[in-house]
């Protein structure tokens, strides 16, 4: 499934940047009113205001940007204040990587800005965005409708007004009714929530109503912005692939310390890699890297690499999917063992195919052993030094041996040249060219340049099926859950003698009801509908289950069985446990009448 990294506060462990601080350069002098007055109603006084001192370097009268993201609940009444007179005041957030944003919450203790726009940046603090502006009146301050008037506007007078006087809220959800997004993970949300650097500008300050009662202080002492609380909640982006970050890593093993700092890098899932799982690990590009869908669920693992053992990590490459209909388009890097190719299936010049291994032995190829004096160097491909497949050697004119290295029945002389025709009816003593007789000589086989190489061992002009097999140490895939996965190879009707050798203990038309994974094995459950040949296993009918052999050492439930289908199924029994087995010797074919009738006919003719 998809992943949900959890949501903390972005600003716990960070400090913001402001453009002033009270008391930077001296001790300033500021006045408010008390808070346990404003929380009432104005109109019913707001008593005498209190003055004191502001000092950023005096530790019990500092007011520093980190008081806003400190712990709420332990220093409840510790705040940021800027400098006396500024109407515009800059308040940032920078963040060390990607987050996903989800909500913004300030806190005043001054009375609220007139007016005030939160932006963000994703590329670093290069170029800003607004998420929202916020006003007294929207249309005269920003040439904007209030979302209290029309609904998904960008600009709202909710958070405006001055009174509360203190301890007013300033909220923003990046996810709101006019913001609705169903897979968070697509490019639509990521260009909403993803983010970088947040930003709060403080346009216009406003004073509380409490100034215009009887003032004995003087005004500019009021005139500052200060907050307690900046929280700005979200997570760490991860695509989809992770849902936690470690405690320490790396550029934020400073923040380690701090309780409940929302970590940048991601802990991936999925064989997904980087710090924010926005690319497939090393060894897993067979396919195009996806985020998780966050709509369906739907993980989109990145998939391994075919590389049978000889890389370490391949990439993707656009032309190899397309060509391969969008199945595979993972290239291996850098193959080992001697092995080249897309998935390092072939020995490399030099190297042939070791027949006895798998091919995911790191001995699968073996170095050519031809001798150098018999040994061509100008073959039909100028970088072979024998045959890939058979390790068979491309000799000189008149040369012999799969390693060249003695002279072609008839010939004689062998040296840098090859060897010499001998000048006789018949064969010539291979030294000295003296001719012979009788047929005794053992002949050897020639293999000319560009010429057929004789058919000394079995092979086949496509790459062998062993080749692309799956091996045991690979990642399989059942075929009842992904059938396109697995490439089973059929077995085909043919001859009556063929038939007939095979010895099937049963012969039956079925229809596939259903198939099960059990985990270390497969069952499918089959109705039987016509009997042409049972054994010691008595078959009725009715339901019953049928059990492919070959689901555990091939990764792949073969042969491949959709339910639904009726099929003519030919096949071995276990009489000891009463099972029907299906594998790769089975003959599994879907249903038609003439074949049907053409095994009742080889059935009760054929096999005596």
């Amino acid at each position: 499934r998809s992943c949900n990294p959890p949501v903390g506060n972005l600003a716990t462990g960070r400090t913001p940047v402001t453009l002033t601080t009270c008391g930077q350069n001296s001790t300033e002098l500021y006045c408010f009113y008390p808070d346990q007055n404003l929380l009432h109603q104005v109109s019913h006084g707001c008593g005498q205001p209190r003055c004191t001192k502001c000092n950023a370097n005096q530790p019990d009268n500092s007011h520093l940007p980190a008081d806003m993201t400190d712990d709420f609940f332990a220093n409840p009444i510790s705040w940021w204040q800027s400098a006396q007179g500024v109407h515009r005041e800059e308040i940032r957030l920078d963040l060390e990587t990607e987050f996903y944003l989800t909500h913004v919450i300030a806190v005043f203790k001054s009375p609220r800005p007139a007016a005030m726009v939160l932006e963000r940046s994703q590329d670093y603090g290069q170029t800003w965005r607004p998420y929202k502006y916020f006003s007294v009146n929207c249309t005269a301050t920003f040439g904007l409708q209030d979302d209290l008037i029309e609904e998904g506007s960008m600009c709202t007078s909710r958070y405006s007004d001055a009174v509360p006087c203190t301890r007013g809220e300033v909220i923003y959800r990046a996810l709101s009714p006019a913001n609705k997004i169903e897979d968070p993970y697509s490019p639509e949300a990521q260009d909403l929530l993803k983010l970088t650097n947040l930003r709060l500008l403080l346009l216009k300050r406003q004073e509380c109503p409490c100034h215009g009662s009887g003032l004995v202080e003087k005004p500019q002492r009021f005139a500052h912005y200060a907050i307690y609380d900046l929280i700005i909640r979200g997570s760490c982006f991860c695509n989809g692939h992770a849902e936690e970050s470690p405690g320490s890593v790396g550029f934020l093993r400073e923040l380690s310390s701090c309780v409940g700092v929302v970590h940048g890098k991601c802990v991936c899932r999925h064989n997904t890699a980087g710090d924010h799982c926005e690319r497939c690990a090393p060894l897993y590009n067979d396919q195009p890297w996806k985020p998780g869908d966050g709509k369906t669920g739907a993980p989109n693992e990145c998939r391994k690499c075919r590389c049978h053992n000889h890389a370490d990590s391949c990439h993707f490459d656009l032309s190899v999917w397309l060509a391969s209909g969008k199945r595979s388009g993972g290239v291996c890097d850098n193959c080992k063992h001697n092995t080249e190719g897309h998935r390092c299936q072939r020995c490399k010049p030099g190297y042939y195919r070791d027949r006895g291994k798998p091919m995911s032995s790191t001995e699968v190829c073996k170095p050519c052993a031809c001798q150098p004096m018999g040994s061509a160097n100008a073959t039909f491909s100028r970088s072979w030094r024998c045959h890939p497949k058979t390790g068979f050697c491309y000799c000189k004119p008149g040369v012999a041996g799969p390693n060249c290295d003695r002279c072609l029945m008839g010939y004689w002389g062998f040296g840098e040249n090859g060897c010499r025709p001998c000048d006789c009816a018949r064969d010539c003593d291979q030294h000295t060219g003296n001719c012979f007789n009788g047929y005794d000589n053992e002949p050897f086989f020639n293999i000319p340049i560009g010429g057929r190489i004789p058919d000394l061992v079995q092979t086949t002009n496509n790459e062998s099926e062993e080749e692309w097999k799956w091996n045991d140490h690979e990642q399989g895939f059942s075929a009842l859950r992904h059938p396109e996965k697995c490439v089973c190879k059929e077995k085909v009707l043919g001859s009556v003698t063929d038939f007939c050798q095979m010895k099937y203990a049963y012969v039956i038309k079925a229809r596939i009801l259903s198939a099960h994974d059990k985990g270390t094995h497969a069952e499918v459950v089959v109705k039987v509908k016509k009997v042409l040949k049972s054994g010691k296993v008595k078959i009725a009918r009715s339901n019953r289950s049928i059990y492919p052999e070959s689901w555990t050492n091939r990764g792949c439930t073969c042969p491949i069985l959709n339910p639904g289908t009726d099929y003519l199924i030919a096949g071995q029994e276990d009489s000891r446990t009463s099972k029907l087995l299906v594998n790769m010797n089975s003959l599994v074919k879907p249903w038609k009448a003439y074949l049907g009738k053409q095994v009742s006919d080889i059935l009760r003719t054929g096999c005596k």
